[in-house]
């Protein structure tokens, strides 16, 4: 393998690119790490260069100038775009699929083709553009039922109906929200599933085409609010591990989907060398892959880095270079946990510019990954997004994480500030029995 590299861009603005940021700069290597654009928690830690994530002759340019020796693309949206092809192009190597393998998140369609057309565990679905042709498949199946918007929504464009009105509805606002108004462009679609009822589990798995690694295991909470109630969101918090998936059931998820998953990609022609993100579902008939995603879950990153004793740099070098094959990884003992505090009317609308003062000294077991933040023109620290920040904090056990994280919360000020307070919270109820 070439020799390990000296400098470093993360691409994106988010928590899941604070995480990176940290991880990258634990390594014995001492890179030089950089982001764009970033946001004012990781400007605190490195430098931040003004590039949108969608800005590819941009970001390409910026990385030549910077003499960039490897970029780590967070978001799926460059990734869509096909930072990771111009990259490749310019003869800089870069952690993330090209935009074939990131299909596979921006079209749950194409996902859900796959699956089926590979027999991996999934649930039932049909594909609609035709409002009237969806509402008529959807009333003749049970409620609750799941409509999904075809492509890139931010971990919003799912809604999972509770009666077969609700869906309806959903059909109707997904398809006028995600309809182009040119007329070259293709129509909007929308995917109509069966709903999967158990635990939900995030698995994250670096592939490097048919070699892969399974990271620590974690499960996020999407909903907005306590015992998983209200609208979707982008994830309000998670924790690792997910005992609910025990070895041997993490041994059957390897089994029927993980190693099927990368080998259909594989076998479809892609040269996947990224983050493969299964959502899976643990229904009473088994584990089914719920989605796709091609790169690091937010929040997720924020509990299963910390975790990792393994050099992030070395890892995520040799899965882009074609050089996975017997890496193994070093797992922390240590429990993790991340509570998402964000802006008040989130994922609707929510204000923006309301000052945040966050402890100092933090206690040593908790870091803040900063998301939605920016810097005011006073220089004060202020929410610029829906998610705002991310605490985590490491414990023995998850209740003394648990602990730690929300002591941290309540002691962030901010006007808008909300945050569920119940995350981990059936991992912590199967421990209390």
């Amino acid at each position: 393998m070439a020799p390990l590299p000296r400098s470093i861009l993360v691409v994106g603005s988010g928590g899941r690119e604070h995480a990176l940021v940290h991880a990258l700069r634990r390594s014995p290597s001492q890179p030089r790490v950089l982001a764009a654009p970033g946001n004012a928690g990781i400007a605190d830690d490195v430098p931040c260069l003004p590039v949108a994530v969608d800005n590819i002759r941009g970001l390409v340019e910026l990385v030549q100038r910077e003499a960039i020796d490897f970029v780590v693309v967070g978001p799926e949206v460059p990734l869509s775009l096909g930072l990771v092809d111009a990259l490749e192009a310019a003869g800089v190597p870069a952690y993330g699929p090209k935009a074939d393998g990131a299909r596979l998140e921006a079209s749950k369609i194409y996902t859900k083709e796959i699956l089926q057309k590979y027999r991996i565990p999934t649930a039932d679905a049909a594909f609609f553009e035709d409002a009237d042709a969806a509402i008529a498949y959807l009333r003749a199946r049970p409620a609750p039922i799941v409509v999904k918007a075809d492509g890139l929504a931010a971990g919003k464009g799912v809604v999972v109906a509770a009666s077969h009105d609700e869906a309806a509805a959903a059909v109707q606002a997904l398809l006028a929200l995600h309809s182009r108004p040119e007329p070259s462009a293709p129509p909007a679609r929308i995917l109509i599933e069966d709903c999967l009822v158990g635990e939900e589990t995030s698995l994250l798995v670096v592939v490097s085409g048919r070699d892969y690694v399974i990271l620590p295991t974690s499960q996020d909470h999407k909903r907005v609010g306590d015992n998983d109630t209200g609208p979707n969101t982008g994830g309000m918090g998670t924790y690792s591990p997910a005992e609910v998936v025990t070895p041997d059931l993490l041994a059957r998820i390897d089994r029927e989907i993980v190693r099927p998953s990368v080998d259909a990609i594989a076998a479809e022609g892609i040269d996947f060398r990224g983050t493969l993100f299964i959502g899976i579902m643990l229904t009473a008939d088994g584990p089914k892959v719920l989605e796709y995603n091609t790169r690091f879950g937010d929040p997720e990153t924020q509990v299963v880095l910390p975790r990792l004793r393994t050099d992030v740099v070395s890892l995520l070098w040799a899965a882009a270079h074609g050089e996975l094959a017997g890496v193994s990884l070093d797992v922390r003992p240590e429990h993790a946990l991340c509570v998402v505090i964000a802006a008040r009317g989130y994922p609707d609308r929510y204000p923006k510019g309301d000052v945040i003062q966050i402890p100092d000294p933090l206690p040593p077991e908790v870091t803040v990954y900063h998301a939605g933040t920016a810097r005011s023109a006073a220089g004060e620290l202020v929410t610029h997004g829906g998610r705002v920040l991310g605490v985590t904090a490491l414990g023995p056990t998850l209740p003394a994480a648990a602990h730690s994280a929300y002591a941290t919360c309540e002691r962030i000020t901010c006007a808008s500030k909300y945050f569920r307070r119940d995350i981990g919270a059936r991992q912590l109820r199967r421990e209390s029995v």
